[in-house]
C-alpha cells in the first residue's frame, strides 16, 4: 500500500492559460480561435453548462403552462413562489415585489445553480469561486437599486437623499457624506461579490485539502491509515454543510439586493 502524495494544484483552475516553453497554452480551449478572445477554461465551461441548465429547466417547465400545475411545472412555480413570497414581497411588499421579481429571481436561481456545481461529481467546483460571475450579479443588483431610487426621486435627488442625513450639525456633513457615499455606492456591490466568491473559494479549498489528506493517509500506510477514515468522514460532512451554504448564499445574495432596492425606494426616510 505504499504510494505517492501529490499536492493539490489549484493554479490550473484559478489561474489557467499557462504557456509552456513550446508556446502551448494549457488548460484552455479555443485559444487559436479569434486570437484567443473566446478561450475558455474548465470554470467557464461549468458556468456555461449551469446557465444552460437554468434556462432549459424553466423553458421546459413552462413550455405548456396549465392553470392547475403538476409535475415539473409545479416544482418550477413552487421555486418561483419561494423567491416571490420570501424575498421580493417580504422585503418590498406586493406591488414593488412583483415589479422587481424578475431581477431577484434571476439572481437567486443563477447563484443557486452556479453554487450547486461545487458538489456535482465531475464538476466539483462552483464558478462563483472565481470573482467574475459574482461581479456580474453584483453589478445587476447595483443597477437595480440605483434604477429604483432614480425612478422614484430622480437621479440627483436620490443620490442626495442617500448620502445626506438630515437634522445633524452642518459641520458633520463633511465627514458623514463621504462615508454614506462610500457605503451605499461602492461598498454594497463590492461586499456582495466578495462574500459569495470567498465562501465558495474557501469551501473548494477545504474540500480539496480534506480529500488530498485522505489520499495521503491511505496510500502512505505508515501507521496513519486510520486517519484516512477521519478525513474522508470530515470531507463528507463538509460536503453536507456545503449543500446548506449553496442555498443560503443564493438566498442571502438575492435578499440583500432586495434590501438595497427597498432602501433606495425610501432613500428620503433616514
Amino acid at each position: 500500500m505504499k504510494g505517492e502524495f501529490h499536492a493539490p494544484d489549484l493554479d490550473k483552475e484559478f489561474f489557467p492559460g499557462h504557456v509552456t516553453d513550446s508556446g502551448e497554452v494549457v488548460n484552455m480551449l479555443f485559444t487559436d480561435f479569434a486570437n484567443g478572445w473566446f478561450a475558455m477554461d474548465r470554470i467557464v465551461l461549468i458556468r456555461l453548462l449551469m446557465t444552460a441548465v437554468v434556462v432549459v429547466f424553466f423553458l421546459w417547465a413552462m413550455r405548456k403552462p396549465k392553470l392547475v400545475p403538476h409535475g415539473v411545472q409545479n416544482f418550477a412555480e413552487y421555486a418561483l413562489d419561494f423567491v416571490r413570497i420570501h424575498i421580493a414581497e417580504d422585503i418590498l411588499g406586493k406591488k414593488e415585489g412583483r415589479r422587481f421579481l424578475p431581477i431577484l429571481a434571476t439572481i437567486f436561481f443563477a447563484a443557486l445553480l452556479m453554487n450547486l456545481a461545487t458538489i456535482i461529481p465531475g464538476l466539483n467546483i462552483s464558478s462563483n469561486s472565481r470573482i467574475a460571475f459574482p461581479i456580474v450579479m453584483a453589478v445587476a443588483g447595483y443597477i437595480a437599486f440605483i434604477y429604483a431610487g432614480s425612478k422614484r426621486y430622480g437621479f440627483f435627488k436620490y443620490v442626495k437623499s442617500s448620502v445626506v442625513i438630515p437634522n445633524i450639525p452642518p459641520a458633520l456633513h463633511v465627514l458623514v457624506v463621504p462615508i454614506e457615499f462610500f457605503s451605499t455606492f461602492i461598498l454594497r456591490p463590492v461586499t456582495l461579490a466578495l462574500r459569495l466568491m470567498a465562501n465558495f473559494l474557501a469551501g473548494h479549498i477545504i474540500l480539496v485539502l480534506l480529500f488530498s489528506a485522505t489520499n495521503f493517509f491511505f496510500f502512505q500506510f505508515n501507521g496513519w491509515t486510520a486517519m484516512s477514515g477521519v478525513t474522508i468522514l470530515m470531507a463528507v460532512l463538509f460536503t453536507v454543510y456545503e449543500i446548506i451554504v449553496i442555498f443560503l448564499q443564493a438566498y442571502i445574495f438575492a435578499l440583500l439586493v432586495a434590501v438595497y432596492i427597498e432602501l433606495s425606494l425610501h432613500a428620503d426616510s433616514h
